[in-house]
């Protein structure tokens, strides 16, 4: 049974309201996907108020962005599979009240200690609510033109909630309050735990042990590797904490993938890896984040320390980029039937390679509309093109009890992405202003620009593996009809 089967119509059922039900759930999974992605960077122009407000260091402000990092892309493997076994409405409902009732803790929170741990909740509750989510779309909409659109309006929320978190953040960090950009999530995720059991079929639980060797190795090695990126980026990379974080990560990893070759149900099946095509596209999944938030981490920073912008400016100067994501995304799906998913990936691997490489002249003396309008212009065709057909590589062909591994998979490897990407980046920037006062306008533009050229190595990798090794055939863009 594929991952493009579709839950019997019940008796009764009209095919208008099954379709007026399906478009609910899609509303419904989009939402929590904007919600989840969201806020991986809503709280980034956030932290000025808040280190002010709970009287945190500077080190310890990192955490309030690395807690929910760490917790979510530590944990999506596991929740993945959870879905699997436990019913996938089940799971997510469950995910979601957890990052519901963790949104309401954390602004809230009258110390460092309550923000922190309450934004490592969040993480849980994301890391088990996006893989049932995404599970949860794929059984609702048949392999084809359906499912593309479905996934198109999904991948737009995946690509653009980066760009529409900074610009929420900054919309409430300035009219409200900087608590506000986690009191925001309490009404919607309220409503989508409410909405959950009433429009969503529960899935067929997958019968059989569950594998917990392979779910403590899997998630004790995402954990250790997520921190060791977190740690390298803020300490360098001979750091020991971080050498060590990424020695457990390689020895727990390797334990786990000796588990899942001998277990009855692996947490994530190893057939997902399989095919070529397939582990390329995991690759390039990993590689697109690492360039997108390596260039919201120092473009942000840049427009605020350089150009003086304030948290709501700051968040409208990504505007065109998320427009520009959320309008690929909706045109890619009704030409892929006819062009297939390569022509795209292509193009999307090509816009973003440009920006980083305009990024790279950046300096002291650049404006907002010759230096970054557009960069900012091309990372959102970039990622408008590439991010749709990318996930439809990625899920096609799909076995129905393999789903929620799938999908938490691509989701893990977004996640550790964007970890890498920031790490290495700030390792390079670090370097290149080894001894200079980073909060000068011209020594930040100096190793910023030195930061964009390593993102142009990924930009680059990821263009050579779009071309050379993810080869999908024209099907894989699903029947037009």
């Amino acid at each position: 049974m594929s991952a493009a089967t579709v839950p019997r119509r019940r008796r009764g059922t009209r095919p208008a309201d099954a379709s007026a039900r399906a478009g609910l759930v899609l509303a419904l999974v989009v939402t929590c996907q904007l919600m989840i992605v969201l806020d991986a960077t809503v709280v980034n122009v956030a932290l000025p108020p808040i280190q002010q407000d709970l009287g945190f260091s500077a080190t310890g402000l990192s955490w309030v962005v690395n807690a929910y990092t760490l917790a979510f892309g530590g944990l999506l493997l596991l929740g993945g599979r959870l879905g699997d076994a436990f019913g996938r409405r089940r799971v997510f409902g469950a995910g979601v009240a957890l990052f519901t009732l963790s949104s309401l803790v954390g602004g809230a929170a009258p110390s460092e200690a309550v923000l922190v741990v309450a934004r490592a909740a969040q993480g849980v509750g994301a890391a088990v609510a996006a893989p049932s989510a995404l599970a949860i779309l794929m059984a609702t909409f048949a392999e084809g033109a359906p499912r593309n659109k479905a996934l198109g309006l999904f991948s737009a929320m995946s690509a653009a909630g980066g760009a529409i978190g900074l610009l929420v953040g900054g919309a409430l960090t300035s009219w409200l309050s900087w608590r506000w950009v986690l009191f925001i999530n309490v009404p919607v995720g309220a409503a989508i735990v409410f909405a959950t059991p009433r429009l969503v079929a529960e899935s067929t639980r997958i019968p059989g042990r569950f594998d917990l060797g392979g779910a403590l190795a899997s998630t004790a090695g995402m954990t250790a590797l997520v921190y060791g990126f977190i740690r390298a980026g803020a300490e360098g990379w001979g750091d020991g904490a971080a050498i060590l974080a990424f020695v457990v990560a390689v020895v727990l990893i390797a334990g786990f993938v000796a588990i899942e070759q001998g277990a009855e149900q692996p947490l994530v099946p190893l057939r997902l890896f399989e095919r070529r095509v397939t582990a390329g596209a995991y690759l390039t999944m990993l590689l697109v984040p690492a360039v997108l938030l390596g260039m919201y981490f120092f473009v942000v920073q840049f427009l605020q320390l350089v150009l003086g912008y304030s948290a709501i400016e700051t968040g409208l100067a990504f505007l065109p980029m998320a427009v520009l994501i959320f309008a690929g995304s909706q045109a890619v799906p009704g030409l892929l039937p006819r062009f297939g998913p390569q022509p795209f990936m292509i193009a999307g691997a090509a816009a973003l390679t440009a920006g980083t490489l305009w990024l790279t002249q950046i300096s002291a003396s650049s404006g907002y509309l010759t230096a970054l309008a557009g960069p900012i212009v091309l990372f959102g065709l970039g990622g408008g093109l590439l991010f749709m057909p990318l996930s439809a590589v990625l899920l096609s062909d799909v076995h129905l009890e393999d789903s929620g591994a799938a999908a938490g998979a691509m989701q893990a490897s977004q996640q550790l992405g964007a970890a890498l990407g920031v790490a290495i980046l700030v390792s390079v920037f670090a370097a290149a202003t080894s001894g200079a006062a980073t909060t000068e306008p011209g020594a930040f533009s100096t190793g910023a620009a030195d930061a964009f050229i390593a993102g142009t190595v990924f930009s680059v990798l990821t263009l050579l593996l779009v071309v050379f090794v993810v080869r999908p055939s024209q099907a894989t863009g699903g029947d037009p009809s």
